[in-house]
């Protein structure tokens, strides 16, 4: 089963192949340099865990490629280094992902490696020992970031029980009790044959590419039992504030709206409008905050994408004596996006700007093989490419009002600062 698409960037075809195992393989042949980079996603993040192992597909991403069957930390090191080749492994909030790159000759070797890490890691007590303690040095130090904080608390009343609500690293509580046997579990459970997609792009044929992984993956079988059915609570919407006195140089103000996820109506709406917002030197925000009134160190904005409902957030830094006047501004900007003060050429200045990086965004053979199985193992489909596009084209002034009103009405509140800074910000 072979699906070919288009790539608009490198007008390279896109093949889509599932095996027999459950394996979706697909390949951009890119003959222009003698470089193949593949990302190995499996669908488990830190959404996958439960609550009291936060942190555990982190912790299991730096330990991954410390030892597998037959060799060491040390040996798979050595076996990267002496090939020039690069090798690793991360986590996020919906995927796990295995990254690689090297030159045409060595893909063969690379890819193996990878395959032993994936299918038969160690774990040795030692590595999972020495960065768990990495891990939670990485929680206590971000601990003193202001911007860390006050994301970490809008992300916890914003998100509740959900999965969202937790840093990937977890917390102290949750990285200082894991154990090798929950690596070991996680493992288990969630790396299988018909749980990965594997994304190459490079100086491949999709032939030669079926045929090295199937050499490499082919008898790996999956187990009889289902994959686990994670159930994720609802989200209400209940806007509140947190604050957290520090003594810091500056005040952090972030306002949160729980937004929808990649597979809803109005995410492309949205899309545009936190480009609008804060993407850049010419966005709204720094032009009208910082630019013309000075109140910001730094202003921007972000809406991520996600398989479940998104946080679309606004932020700023701001001098201690500038919060209040800094929080009404920042306010007044959100809000202004639900009345009919966003014009057509504002909104396409946003479009040419999401569209352009977009289009930055998928020139190296690395970037494709990430922006094809990332969508891949969302569940969009290699078409989302072009879907993509078409969306943030298709938007109107109407469809963003219509969104800003739905969506970016009442916010969450985070706040980082003095405590004078705070009482008068909250006056």
């Amino acid at each position: 089963m072979t699906q070919t698409l288009k790539s608009s960037i490198s007008h390279s075809p896109i093949a889509r192949t599932v095996l027999s195992n459950g394996i979706v393989l697909l390949v951009a042949e890119n003959p222009a340099a003698d470089i193949i980079a593949a990302r190995i996603f499996i669908r488990a993040g830190s959404c996958n865990e439960n609550p009291q192992q936060s942190g555990l597909a982190h912790l299991l991403s730096t330990v991954l490629t410390k030892g597998c069957d037959g060799l060491s930390s040390l040996q798979i090191a050595e076996d990267v280094e002496s090939m020039g080749a690069g090798l690793s492994a991360d986590s996020a909030a919906d995927y796990f992902l295995v990254s690689l790159k090297t030159v045409t000759a060595d893909f063969g070797d690379i890819l193996g490696l990878a395959g032993r890490i994936m299918r038969s890691p160690t774990f040795p007590e030692v590595e999972v020992e020495l960065e768990r303690r990495l891990a939670l040095q990485d929680i206590r130090s971000q601990k003193e970031q202001p911007f860390t904080i006050a994301f970490d608390q809008l992300r916890q009343v914003m998100y509740q029980n959900h999965p969202y609500a937790m840093s990937v690293l977890g917390d102290e509580t949750t990285m200082g009790s894991l154990t090798r046997a929950d690596l070991v579990k996680y493992h288990q459970t969630y790396f299988r044959p018909d749980n990965v997609v594997i994304s190459i792009a490079g100086r491949v044929t999709l032939e030669d590419a079926v045929t090295l992984v199937e050499n490499i993956f082919g008898d790996w079988q999956a187990p009889p039992e289902p994959l686990p059915i994670v159930d994720f609570p609802d989200l209400q919407v209940e806007p509140q504030q947190r604050l957290k006195v520090q003594q810091t140089q500056q005040s952090v103000i972030m306002l949160g709206y729980l937004g929808p996820s990649v597979l809803a109506p109005d995410y492309a709406a949205l899309k545009l409008l936190s480009t609008y917002l804060g993407n850049g030197l010419s966005s709204r925000l720094f032009v009208e905050l910082r630019e013309k009134r000075g109140l910001a160190y730094e202003v921007s904005a972000f809406f991520p994408t996600r398989l479940h409902p998104a946080s679309f957030v606004v932020y700023m830094g701001t001098a201690p004596e500038n919060t209040s006047i800094a929080l009404t501004g920042l306010r007044t900007e959100v809000d202004l996006l639900s009345s009919n003060q966003l014009e057509e050429s504002a909104l396409q200045a946003a479009k040419n700007k999401i569209l352009g990086q977009y289009a930055l965004g998928k020139q190296s053979n690395g970037q494709v093989a990430q922006v094809y199985g990332w969508y891949e193992i969302l569940g969009l489909g290699i078409d989302f490419d072009f879907l993509f596009q078409e969306l943030i084209a298709g938007v109107t002034v109407k469809d963003a009002i219509e969104a800003a009103n739905q969506y970016l009405r009442e916010p969450y509140l985070s706040l980082v600062g003095q405590q004078e800074a705070i009482n008068s910000a909250l006056k």
